[in-house]
């Protein structure tokens, strides 16, 4: 039979393709991005694990508004539209002021500006007088700024050893600052404070020096943490150190950075369900082509994140530490707007409807094997946490030992998330038809969890960074067939008039409950027991998931009760023998 292309699927092939690459510029680099603003781990923590809760609310509303008011493409659309707007609206969020300090023409200064209160100079002249306080600095170097500590600061000799520093990224040293010599800007609508160095004194290391600033050399300006020996300055810079949670809640501009994410989460999340609902409609009784279908999401997330970190590096200042991601919300808005444009070409129309959605999908928690599929969702999110927000941290420590170990991690990172996605989850995507038609969704099922268990267990052993590569490999069964196996079992188990509602809320099992508990979890072990350790233990609870999930599926085989009511239950080692050979064999 000559192979031909479904033309109905093109514009399917094209949102997958454009929307992953449309986010894979932004989505990794959102947790970096808000420790360059200032926010603490802690901040960024709590952050990503409510994210997913928003997910786990929006997927099933959103998808029971599309399915009960018969609106999937205009909430697709939308949705592709507020994701694109939320995360370019992040660009504008400004950085978290922190002292500057300034040194240029043989004078040494702190600038801070803040939203301090107005008599705030009248308190420290009455209370300080003509005082001078110790202040600890903590400032990020670049490596010019180093030049001029060697060579002006500590006299080193030879200059050669001391400009070897050149690669770290923070100075730290003391300095004292005059109470007397302060001076209120105003600056808009921010106040600013200049804080004077009498004699330019300080020390490094325990050791006295000169703060000296060449008048033939560029302004020294880098931004610091400050901690003065005074708990009234302190108090008046409370964002002169890494933003806790406590101080980010009274932020107005955490809350625009935190509310743009949240759009964006939830943008998101209408797109892939409501998106997963519409393939799966155009493809009708051909589930098993979905792994083709979403394939050209791996490859447009694989080519775009390896461009979008290309051109961070290539378009921030050299040797900078804040990097300059301008271009990548530029990426996201373009591509998600040709995203729009091919979305509208797609040829989908609900031919089933429900008189009741929520009983309908009420009863799938009735039916003991659709509850074993949702915990199966649950677990396989707890392994997937664990990978997606800690397995580069885990990664970072390990290359701390090798030489120039903060050399190569970036573009080891970098090649780890090109093998996830071309050597690993293409492959399987675009086999996860044929793998399905062989061994049965149940089979799959428990081959990921088996997939997870090797995965873990190999990353406890890691003793050289560079071993992690072949290892990746292993994401096109626990990611790359893990997706497939749960989108096309929730369509094939949702009544009808349910799709969307049914891809919504195995979505939010997954990422809301499973994601949200695995990131809070793997948090704890990583802070009490160590990367390694919580590998293995993940490793070890992956491997006992694995047997108990066989053990169930062979008892309900064997002795499972039959499945009644609405719910059109097909086993799920049996359904995909109800696909047509010949359709398989096509290129769709």
């Amino acid at each position: 039979m000559k192979a031909s292309i479904d033309k109905d699927l093109l514009p399917m092939k094209a949102h997958y393709f454009l929307f992953n690459a449309g986010t894979a510029p932004v989505v990794p680099f959102m947790p970096p991005l808000a420790k360059q603003l200032g926010y603490s781990d802690v901040v960024v923590g709590t952050m990503y694990m409510i994210l997913p809760i928003v997910g786990l609310l929006a997927k099933p509303l959103f998808g029971y508004i599309a399915d009960r008011y018969h609106r999937h493409r205009f909430l697709f659309l939308a949705g592709q539209l507020i994701t694109a707007v939320a995360f370019f609206m992040v660009m504008f969020v400004p950085a978290v002021e922190k002292p500057q300090f300034h040194c240029h023409a043989g004078v040494s200064n702190i600038r801070y500006c803040s939203n301090y209160p107005k008599d705030a100079e009248t308190q420290l002249e009455a209370f300080y007088g003509n005082r001078t306080l110790t202040c600890n600095m903590a400032c990020q170097m670049e490596p010019d700024m180093w030049d001029i500590v060697c060579q002006h600061w500590l006299k080193a000799n030879p200059l050669s050893d001391c400009q070897a520093n050149r690669t770290k990224n923070t100075l730290n040293f003391s300095t004292y600052i005059d109470m007397k010599g302060l001076i209120e800007e105003a600056n808009g609508n921010m106040r600013c404070l200049n804080f004077l160095i009498p004699h330019d004194l300080g020390t490094i290391d325990s050791r006295n020096v000169t703060l000296y600033c060449p008048k033939d050399k560029p302004m020294f300006q880098s931004s610091c943490q400050m901690e003065c020996n005074d708990t009234f300055i302190n108090e008046l810079l409370p964002d002169s150190s890494v933003i806790n949670m406590g101080n980010a809640v009274a932020l107005p501009e955490f809350w625009f950075f935190f509310g743009m994410l949240i759009i964006s989460w939830i943008g998101m999340a209408v797109v892939v369900s409501i998106g997963d609902a519409i393939c799966f409609g155009i493809l009708g009784d051909r589930h098993h082509l979905y792994g083709r279908q979403r394939l050209c999401g791996s490859l447009g997330w694989g080519i775009f994140a390896l461009l979008a970190g290309l051109l961070v590096d290539t378009m921030s200042k050299e040797g900078s530490i804040d990097k300059n991601y301008t271009i990548v919300f530029w990426m996201t808005l373009i591509i998600l707007g040709f995203d729009m444009l091919a979305s509208t070409k797609l040829k989908h129309t609900q031919t089933h409807m429900s008189a009741n959605i929520l009983r309908d999908v009420g009863q799938m928690f009735l039916s003991i094997r659709c509850v074993v599929f949702f915990l199966w969702c649950v677990a396989i999110g707890l392994g997937t946490a664990l990978i997606w927000n800690f397995l580069f941290i885990y990664l970072e420590e390990l290359a701390q030992p090798f030489d120039h170990g903060a050399n190569f991690i970036k573009t080891l990172e970098g090649l780890v998330m090109s093998i996830q996605c071309f050597g690993g989850e293409l492959p399987f995507f675009f086999m996860s038809g044929w793998i399905l038609k062989r061994i049965g969704h149940v089979n799959a099922m428990s081959l990921v969890l088996f997939g997870f268990g090797v995965r873990f267990i190999l990353y406890s052993m890691l003793q050289n960074p560079w071993y992690i590569l072949p290892i990746e490999l292993l994401n096109g069964v626990t990611f790359g067939l893990f997706y497939a196996t749960m989108a096309s079992y929730a369509s094939i188990v949702a009544p009808p008039g349910t799709e969307a509602t049914m891809q919504s809320l195995v979505g939010a099992i997954f990422e809301g409950i499973g994601v949200s508990m695995g990131s809070q979890i793997g948090g704890q072990l990583f802070d009490g027991v160590g990367a390694r350790t919580t590998f293995e233990i993940f490793g070890i609870v992956a491997f006992i998931v694995f047997v108990i999930h066989v053990c169930v599926q062979f008892y309900l085989q064997r002795n499972g009760p039959a499945e009644n009511g609405t719910v059109k239950y097909f086993a799920p080692t049996d359904a995909m023998h109800m696909l047509n050979e010949q359709e398989y064999t096509g290129l769709s």
